[in-house]
């Protein structure tokens, strides 16, 4: 079930950020993740409307919306390919005409990912945290 994300599913979302980033993204360093938990908690997730995946109580992944870009989608890794991000990218296009978002270029799995559900390479760019180069990419 997709619903609201509520307070108290706030720890849970950040461990599956965290534990997601690093494995999607081994070509940052783990302390870059682990320096922006608190800004991921203060900053980026109040600001955003977020929704998560529940399943038997089990929060398994989470999407948040700033205006109409996808700040972040993320799924627990044990919980990957079984359909959850689908979910959560239907879930974004039901409440969004048009959608945006980045993806670093090197994260080919997510790349392919959105590229499956209708998203279109708009240009490359740098992303200024990490130096890395990501892509922009825009729904429909």
């Amino acid at each position: 079930m997709i619903r609201k994300f509520q307070q108290t599913d706030m720890d849970h979302i950040l461990a599956i950020w965290l534990e997601a980033s690093i494995q999607a993204h081994s070509f940052v360093a783990r302390e870059f993740w682990e320096s922006k938990i608190d800004d991921m908690r203060e900053i980026y997730l109040p600001t955003s409307e977020t929704y998560v995946y529940e399943d038997a109580g089990i929060i398994k992944g989470f999407i948040a919306l700033y205006k109409n870009t996808i700040a972040a989608l993320f799924v627990s890794p044990s919980h990957q390919s079984l359909g959850i991000g689908k979910q959560l990218i239907a879930k974004s296009k039901e409440i969004r005409s048009e959608l945006t978002l980045t993806v670093y270029k090197a994260n080919h799995n997510s790349t392919n990912f959105y590229k499956q559900r209708g998203f279109k390479i708009m240009h490359e760019q740098i992303d200024t945290h990490t130096d890395c180069p990501e892509l922009f990419m825009i729904f429909p």
